[in-house]
């Protein structure tokens, strides 16, 4: 897995578990983090697992993630996990978004996770994408101790309640990584 990141890690390792094979992180193989600089989140996903890839000679699978809000124009958009700055922790992050949101009618609080991921062979250039939506609203404060990253703020409005109040596996079958992993893993099965 072309990440360190430990939330999308047990995401992906109970998601693809189905798969009957092992999910390492690049950490395992002392691969540096890639340069995220694509414009997209499948230019970013397709960015790490080659980068991966390459330095493991084995298949990688990457993903990209971000929450696209509907009043802030997209933003964080691709730049969600370094919204607040290059070091920012994931409450950086919900601080500056509350903060500019702080102003923001309770009808135009709409927002989506979306997600890229993929699965790239050293050998291959013919990558598997897949891509996931999640919708909901953006709340005026945290809700709940799970997940990680804006979970906490992100309301599912068929629920009522934030991402960090729902089990992983109630979050697995409704996030965007869930939806994008459990396509790409029926690419994968097809492939084999």
């Amino acid at each position: 897995m072309a990440s360190s990141n430990p939330g999308k890690l047990r995401e992906l390792a109970r998601i693809l578990g189905e798969l009957n094979f092992s999910v390492l992180p690049q950490s395992d193989f002392a691969i540096p983090d890639a340069d995220e600089n694509g414009a997209t989140f499948v230019a970013n996903a397709l960015i790490k697992a080659r980068h991966a890839a390459i330095l493991s000679g084995l298949p990688a699978i990457a993903d990209d993630s971000g929450l696209v809000v509907d009043a802030l124009d997209g933003r964080p958009g691709v730049h969600s996990a370094r919204y607040a700055g290059a070091n920012a922790s994931d409450a950086e992050n919900i601080d500056k978004l509350l903060h500019e949101m702080a102003n923001v009618a309770d009808a135009d609080r709409g927002a989506a996770f979306h997600c890229v991921a993929c699965l790239v062979r050293p050998d291959d250039d013919d990558a598997l994408i897949a891509e996931g939506s999640w919708r909901g609203v953006i709340a005026r404060q945290r809700h709940g101790t799970g997940g990680f990253g804006y979970d906490p703020v992100f309301i599912d409005p068929a629920l009522g309640v934030s991402s960090a109040e729902l089990s992983a596996e109630e979050k697995n079958r409704r996030s965007h990584r869930g939806k994008a992993l459990a396509v790409l893993a029926r690419q994968i099965k097809a492939r084999q």
